[in-house]
């Protein structure tokens, strides 16, 4: 081997005519490679065939050109002459003067329009009147629309041929005059064909064209590879100045790249080594030539140059530096025994690689928290989240202090009180106070210095901060020392400018302090979380303040009643308040209402319309009407709302539910009606369950449908069940397993309202309610026998004498002789009342409940009235009376007739 400037160079051998310089031997090359030697640009062959090609292509090229051209202007002929002939035929055709002037000129020509388009080719033949709108077309939905192109020498009696781009494409088209006898023009006929339909003459010598083209390439193709391989046998391959130039260039590369390369031979010498193999092995200076055994190759490295080994990007030790080595034999493909090896100083590469691990793994951590932190609109489950996205792989330990006023929906006031709301660490007992505790912010503290600068601060040693902190728990310090805590890293939870709290990275151990990377890595993190922290203290702001409103809409309390035994739950949903209610009414005649609705939605603006749907059902209720008339109503107002929400743009409520009950303890008796509720479930006294499935009428809203009432006797004891679809149904339950549940949870007697209200949410409640839950459980009394009075009145003013008697001696069985006078006064004049203005049969009861309740009931449907009495009059102030000694009064209309009512309170 020749040295030459210190650096080794292949052998420069002379080579001898017709061979090539390759382990002594000379190989053909292969058709293909002699193919793309011999069109190389640089060889005289390659140079022959460019311009020969240049040549064809040149002539092919204008000879297209010409045809193109001559074929264009073969084609605009074509389609102005045969456009122009169809319309100057059609508009010359008979009848077309009198199909214009008819009454439907569409009627008459469309038919022959189209046959003559059919007939001649052409793609369109419209006919126009005098204002250019089309009578006919091919496509029915543009006649009577303008016509598109010029019209006005048309109308001055002439033809005319032109170009455009219609809707249909390129065309060329024709517009005629259609003139009558007197030579008045009376329409135009315009005919039109695409110039894509014209036979192109091109397309006919276009074949002929490409194949001689073809041909010539295909001759210089030849020409140039025979010259070519002319050429070879002359010049037996390369010359010897491109030999030369070659192995030059290859030496030049070799020492240049910075990837050191060994060539050893199969005895295990060393043939050639490049400059940055000398460097990266400190070979010596007169290392080529000499076995690898005298060479003092590292152990590792030289362990990978045996014989016949193949390695490929391994990683080995030598000198301080990681090399990644690949070796490969020569002999494959006949080639000479030995070895090629590379080397690659890969020491800066893994340093690099490692810090590209380290922002790898925290783009991850990232990446997790990202999914993890803010899947809930809960500021304490959010905060968690964020204490545990970055334990173990960030910090050791983690804390997440918020103001109370955050935790409670508010916006915080600067120096508020804070509050754990996360932690997490890598050990079971974590060293600092636990969730939910009050944590102090000790002044002068690395905590208290981000809070007051809104800014993360990293503290390395905690000694003093330890210090501060052991003078409000000096216990809790110690055992923040025996875990070894020596690092934190304190970063503010901002959003919008507040300060919300602070999150604190704590590391101990082995672990080393925080660095301005983690600082990034941390206030990034924290940022995100800041965020979902604010939307859930947001969101909880909103969703107190909807549950407020909500709950100061719904009854506080149950009324005080006779007829029912009643119990409720109420249970807002997780993802905001919605729209049902319930309601117990006191009705007259000892009689109670019960009622349970859902509105469709969620948020304030459902649980603002369920108040104005029950101020509603509680103002319909005191007239007294029949549960579907009570319904029929309510379904004109939830209409009116709409229509009156509609215009303000703000969602309409159609669809809202409701189900109204009435319960008569004297007769035992319930009607009910319901608007798209779910029906109610019955508890017969022995346990039996049954599901009330009656006619539903529409949601509220759908004015015009009608509602039906049913009626049941309920055997004192039973227990009428009302709910709202929340409680049966659910998006992992269906409703019909929902009601089966409830069947079953109510299948058991014995237990009271507030029992039966428990054991069926424990039995139904899901974890997470998706909806509101509404819960109503009545059980049904019975009034006495001996606490009800009736008499017959006969239509005589002199049966009020012994009315009254018989009232006053019922009244002193039940022990009211306090009420004996009032009760006198109301019933004399509600009997005279109904005696002088009513219709027979005129009957009275008295029911004795938690009031005493005077009816007296007559079949007219008259009314009377309150009103003032002037001081001429002679009657008109026995109501006045009435009103003024009972305690309530009014009228209940009935299907016979009406019932006029009086209450009093007992002594």
């Amino acid at each position: 081997m020749a040295r030459n400037s210190g650096r080794s160079r292949a052998p420069s051998v002379p080579e001898s005519p017709g061979r090539r310089p390759h382990g002594g031997r000379e190989r053909p090359p292969a058709p293909p490679q002699r193919l793309r030697a011999a069109l190389r640009t640089r060889s005289v062959a390659g140079q022959v065939f460019v311009l020969q090609v240049l040549i064809v292509l040149l002539l092919v090229a204008g000879a297209g050109t010409q045809m193109v051209i001559q074929a264009r202007q073969d084609t605009a002929t074509e389609g102005r002459n045969r456009s122009l002939a169809v319309a100057e035929t059609f508009a010359a055709s008979p009848g077309i003067v009198e199909a214009i002037r008819s009454p439907d000129p569409t009627a008459v020509l469309q038919p022959r329009a189209e046959a003559a388009r059919i007939k001649s080719g052409v793609d369109f033949v419209v006919v126009l009147n005098t204002d250019a709108i089309r009578y006919t077309h091919p496509m029915p939905d543009r006649i009577g629309k303008k016509f598109v192109g010029t019209t006005a020498p048309a109308l001055a009696g002439e033809s005319i041929t032109e170009e455009v781009n219609g809707t249909i494409g390129h065309l060329v088209q024709a517009v005629v005059p259609v003139t009558d006898s007197g030579g008045q023009v009376v329409g135009m006929v315009s005919a039109g064909i695409r110039t894509s339909r014209i036979s192109d003459s091109a397309a006919k010598h276009l074949p002929i064209l490409l194949g001689s083209a073809a041909a010539a390439l295909a001759l210089a193709l030849a020409g140039s590879a025979l010259v070519s391989r002319r050429l070879r046998r002359q010049t037996h391959g390369l010359d010897p100045a491109e030999m030369t130039r070659m192995y030059e260039h290859h030496d030049a590369v070799l020492h240049a790249v910075r990837e050191g390369v060994l060539i050893i031979g199969g005895d295990g010498r060393l043939l050639l080594a490049n400059d940055e193999a000398s460097r990266l092995l400190a070979l010596p200076a007169a290392a080529e030539g000499r076995h690898l055994s005298e060479l003092e190759l590292d152990r590792p490295v030289a362990a990978l140059l045996l014989p016949g080994r193949t390695v490929t990007d391994e990683v080995v030790a030598s000198g301080g530096r990681l090399l990644a080595v690949n070796v490969r034999p020569t002999d494959r493909d006949g080639g000479p025994p030995g070895l090629v090896v590379t080397l690659r100083d890969s020491t800066e590469l893994r340093a690099l690689s490692g810090k590209a691990d380290l922002a790898r793994h925290r783009l991850e951590l990232l990446y997790d928290a990202g999914l993890a932190v803010g899947s809930t609109l809960d500021v304490s489950h959010t905060a968690q989240q964020l204490a545990g996205a970055a334990v173990p792989g960030f910090a050791d330990y983690v804390t997440v202090d918020l103001a109370e006023a955050v935790l409670q929906g508010d916006e915080p006031e600067p120096g508020a009180r804070m509050r754990r709301a996360g932690l997490s660490g890598i050990g079971d007992q974590a060293p600092f106070h636990p969730i939910g505790a009050s944590v102090p912010v000790v002044p002068g503290t690395p905590r208290a210095r981000a809070l007051a600068a809104g800014r993360s601060v990293i503290e390395d040693d905690l000694t003093e901060a330890l210090n501060a902190w052991r003078e409000y728990d000096a216990q809790r310090v110690l055992k923040v020392r025996e875990q070894g805590v020596h690092a934190l890293l304190a970063v503010p939870l901002q959003a919008r400018g507040v300060v919300l709290g602070i999150a604190t990275f704590w590391r101990g151990g082995e672990r080393g302090p925080f660095d301005e990377e983690d600082r990034s890595f941390a206030e990034e993190l924290v940022a995100r979380a800041a965020v979902s922290i604010d939307n859930a203290r947001r969101y909880t702001r909103e969703h107190t303040m909807a549950v407020t409103l909500q709950r100061s809409l719904l009854p506080g309390s149950l009324p005080e009643q006779n007829a029912l035994d009643a119990a409720y739950r109420y249970l807002p949903a997780h993802a905001g308040v919605g729209g049902d209610w319930f309601d117990v009414i006191p009705l007259p005649g000892a009689r109670v209402a019960l009622v349970v609705g859902d509105v469709v939605g969620h948020g304030l603006h459902a649980a603002a319309t369920m108040g104005r749907l029950r101020t509603a059902v509680h103002n319909f209720s005191s007239l007294d009407l029949p549960p579907d008339e009570l319904l029929g109503h309510l379904d004109e107002l939830v209409n009116r709302i709409d229509q009156e929400q509609g215009t303000d743009g703000q969602a309409p409520i159609t669809g809202a539910t409701c189900l109204y009950a009435i319960y008569d303890p004297v007769s035992r008796r319930c009607s009910m009606a319901r608007a798209g509720h779910l029906p109610p479930a019955l508890v017969h006294p022995d346990g039996t369950v049954e599901i009330v499935d009656f006619v539903a009428g529409p949601p509220l809203g759908l004015v015009g449908l009608p509602f039906e009432t049913a009626e049941l006797e309920l055997p004192e004891g039973s227990s009428l069940v009302l709910y709202t679809d929340g409680l049966v149904e659910h998006r992992d339950r269906d409703i019909d397993l929902g009601l089966d549940l409830l069947r079953s949870s109510l299948a058991r007697p014995g237990r009271s309202p507030e029992q039966v209200c428990d054991d069926v949410l424990g039995a139904l409640l899901p974890v997470n309610p998706t909806d509101d839950i509404a819960l109503l459980v009545a059980r049904t009394r019975a009034l006495p026998a001996e606490r009800v009075a009736v008499w017959d009145v006969p239509p005589d003013p002199a049966a009020v004498r012994t009315v009254r008697a018989q009232v006053t001696a019922q009244l002193a069985d039940w022990g009211l002789e306090e009420l004996e006078f009032t009760t006198e006064l109301i019933l004399s004049e509600l009997i005279t009342n109904a005696i002088r203005y009513g219709v027979p049969p005129i009957q009275v009861r008295l029911l004795h409940d938690r009031i005493l309740i005077c009816e007296v009931s007559d079949r007219s449907s008259t009314s009377p009235h309150l009103r003032y009495a002037a001081s001429t009059d002679e009657g008109g102030r026995g109501l006045f009376l009435v009103a003024q000694f009972a305690e309530r009064w009014g009228t209940r209309y009935t299907g016979s007739g009406k019932v006029i009512w009086a209450e009093q309170r007992l002594p």
